[in-house]
């Protein structure tokens, strides 16, 4: 076990990744489940093996059915990747992912991501949408 590094100061962000190998990805899909999550407890251990700054993407963008079961082992995932400085970003675009998340009060610290590049990029979903939105209504004035 490699010890975490302390954060210079723990208000500041964590920094991107310069490069997008930086990161490090785990991906789900069908039904994630009592019965299943097993698979994505072990796929996210071994996304944070080693020592150093983890830098995490978890792909949940193909999974059909969500419950809680996925809360605990993304907290800690979370704990962990803070813990080291890093950061885990959540790519999905599921109402249900959503609700789950809403529901064991982890929709703020799991804001949803369009896709692996926007979660690299810290470009939430909703600030996507945003984005296009504004572009459409200066698009259409100017």
């Amino acid at each position: 076990m490699c010890p975490h590094p302390e954060p210079a100061d723990p208000t500041d962000p964590p920094r991107a990744p310069a490069l997008f190998d930086e990161c490090r990805m785990v991906r789900a899909h069908g039904e994630l489940d009592l019965t299943t999550v097993a698979l994505l407890v072990h796929a996210l251990e071994g996304a944070r093996a080693g020592c150093g700054r983890i830098f995490l993407i978890v792909d949940l963008s193909e999974v059909t059915i969500p419950d809680g079961s996925i809360l605990r082992p993304l907290h800690e995932a979370w704990d962990d990747c803070r813990a080291r400085q890093g950061w885990i970003r959540v790519v999905h675009t599921s109402p249900g992912i959503d609700l789950v998340l809403l529901g064991g009060g982890l929709l703020g610290r799991f804001p949803a991501y369009a896709s692996a590049q926007d979660a690299w990029q810290g470009i939430t979903a909703s600030r996507r949408a945003t984005g296009r939105w504004t572009q459409q209504l200066g698009g259409a004035a100017g």
